[in-house]
């Protein structure tokens, strides 16, 4: 593995999340493999799962840290390709990236989507020109489409927390949307419909309210169904989470409370359990007696978060130092 920008970076989801697993059993045990490594993190966007996550799983690995707030410390940077720099941005990727490949030994981004123009935020500009213009390893702490330690996250925790089934049977996993006061990004949703995809050991359901389609490249596979409580019933795990429109893009269309989970909708599952990436806006997208509750898996999902970055994290060391990936 050369970087980490989505799934299909990885070329074996299980053993990535056996990595992790085993991390989370004996933190140190690769204490060394990062030492005289340093990796940067630079945010142009707020985190905090993300962010401190990263950090630990980088000092556990014995690798030196340090974080970079572009958008409120640095100058504004300036992404396109001949651009005429002649207004707010004052130093461009091509100069920057350059010299952050030389002080870091890989590099993890973490940018948000405008939500305003579509075909720019699905380029993947930003990402895509630090790749271009570094020259070290780059991992993606959430993007304008994409966030993979996440995803990561989450077939981990689902994979540590699976009940068994009866043979030849799989899991069902439901992606649910859920109301929100505001417009927000597909990353999450986007993400997590392209890992689950990618693993293919869950039949997976998709449901959200008219309008409200992700792209198809993310989703093919799922099965879409626009009834939520259709969607609900004997799934396994529920996965929670808002998205704003994709086809007209980054609008509110909806916002019906009666799409928040709660324990009545909950009992038409196989008494599943529920995730979300956090942060969460309670008794918005999810009610607290969900949260609150017995199935609520949400802060063990959020622990694993640093054994999702602990393995990416390792992979990358070992590819650096030549070793197998």
């Amino acid at each position: 593995m050369k970087q980490f920008i989505s799934v299909n970076d990885v070329p074996d989801i299980n053993a990535l999340v056996k990595k992790a697993l085993a991390y989370k059993a004996n933190p140190f045990v690769d204490k060394t493999l990062g030492a005289g490594k340093r990796i940067g993190l630079l945010f142009l966007n707020p985190s905090l799962r993300t962010r401190l996550s990263t950090q630990i799983a980088a000092s556990n690995l014995g690798m030196e840290a340090i974080v970079f707030n572009v958008d409120k410390e640095g100058w504004a940077l300036e992404f396109e390709e001949g651009a005429i720099m002649s207004g707010n941005t004052v130093e461009h990727i091509k100069d920057a990236a350059p010299i952050l490949g030389n002080y870091f030994d890989v590099l993890a981004i973490r940018t948000f989507p405008s939500l305003k123009n579509k075909e720019d935020d699905y380029s993947e500009m930003f990402v895509n020109q630090f790749i271009k213009y570094a020259g070290v390893p780059v991992v993606s702490l959430e993007s304008a489409t994409l966030h993979p330690l996440q995803s990561l996250t989450d077939i981990i925790t689902i994979q540590e927390s699976a009940k068994l089934k009866s043979q030849g049977s799989k899991l069902k996993i439901v992606l649910s949307w859920a109301p929100h006061i505001k417009p927000l990004p597909q990353c999450v949703a986007n993400s997590f419909a392209q890992w689950v995809n990618a693993w293919g050991e869950a039949d997976f359901v998709i449901t959200h309210p008219e309008d409200y389609e992700l792209d198809e490249q993310f989703t093919k596979g799922a099965t879409i169904i626009k009834n939520q409580d259709e969607a609900l019933k004997d799934a396994d795990y529920v996965y929670v989470k808002n998205w704003s429109t994709y086809t007209d893009y980054g609008k509110i269309y909806e916002n019906d409370p009666e799409w928040m989970l709660t324990n009545e909708k909950l009992a038409l599952t196989n008494s599943a359990k529920v995730m979300h990436c956090l942060p969460v806006r309670r008794n918005v997208e999810l009610s607290d007696e969900i949260l609150d509750g017995p199935n609520s898996i949400i802060t063990q999902e959020a622990g694993n978060r640093v054994w999702a970055a602990q393995a990416v994290l390792a992979t990358l060391l070992t590819s650096l130092k030549g070793g197998t990936k």
